[in-house]
């Protein structure tokens, strides 16, 4: 059984058919890869999964259990994680609150603050910066927050949507490394990623998004090696 299973989604914004029939697995202990040209549908499967846009049809398990029409909250509770596309911190809230946010629904405070010490250990400017205001954070700080806040609340799949956007390759770099260090420790990821070199080289499996159908899977390794794929996204 796939630790998540997407199974002939089709999902709408009003008269528009932004998925059509999408299906996929991810195995625990993977990191996958949804790579595509903008608006393929990739942010939109992650909302999908997530409850943030409900599908018309099909459906997504997760551990087997059907999660299709649960709210946002409920399928957090699950155990679904999710790092959103720019970033989307509390500005006005200090490093140390959102990370406190990411972690609404754990009751036990001796966890919370073990989910901050991880945060701060994968993060150390995360720790220098806890009384800064989020706002007040660099692009790449901000992605650090973001990422650190959505692991607080132990997640068993994180969903990450555009981690490098807007950041210089440097931290572009350290973003990777973070993810590649996580799912070392046990984490599951499903990455949404515009760069479709640095994605590809650290996923185990890919899936290729091509307005909102999946035109193309495999290992990594086979996808990079795709004669259209090296044309349209990793400029070869």
């Amino acid at each position: 059984m796939s630790l998540l299973e997407l199974k002939e989604i089709h999902s709408y914004y009003g008269n528009i058919h932004a998925l059509k029939g999408v299906s996929l697995t991810v195995e625990e202990g993977e990191i996958v890869t949804l790579i595509g040209a903008n608006g393929a549908g990739k942010t939109t499967t992650l909302r999908s999964i997530s409850g943030l846009l409900h599908p018309k049809s099909g459906k997504v398990l997760f551990n087997g259990k059907d999660v299709t029409h649960l709210e946002a909250h409920l399928i957090h509770k699950e155990g679904i994680g999710m790092v959103p596309e720019g970033r989307g911190i509390f500005p006005r809230l200090t490093v140390l609150e959102n990370l406190e946010m990411g972690a609404y629904l754990v009751k036990d405070k001796a966890e919370i603050q073990r989910g901050v010490d991880r945060a701060f250990s994968l993060f150390p400017r995360l720790k220098e910066r806890s009384s800064q205001k989020g706002g007040t954070l660099s692009g790449g700080e901000q992605q650090m927050l973001a990422t650190a806040r959505g692991l607080m609340s132990n997640p068993k799949i994180l969903l990450m949507d555009e981690p490098s956007m807007g950041l210089a390759p440097v931290l572009v770099d350290q973003i990777f490394d973070v993810i590649k260090e996580l799912n070392s420790k046990g984490t599951t990821i499903l990455l949404v990623e515009q760069n479709a070199l640095m994605a590809l080289s650290i996923a185990h499996r890919a899936y290729v998004l091509q307005t909102g159908s999946i035109v193309l899977s495999g290992t990594a390794k086979e996808v990079s090696q795709d004669e259209s794929v090296r044309k349209a996204y990793l400029g070869i």
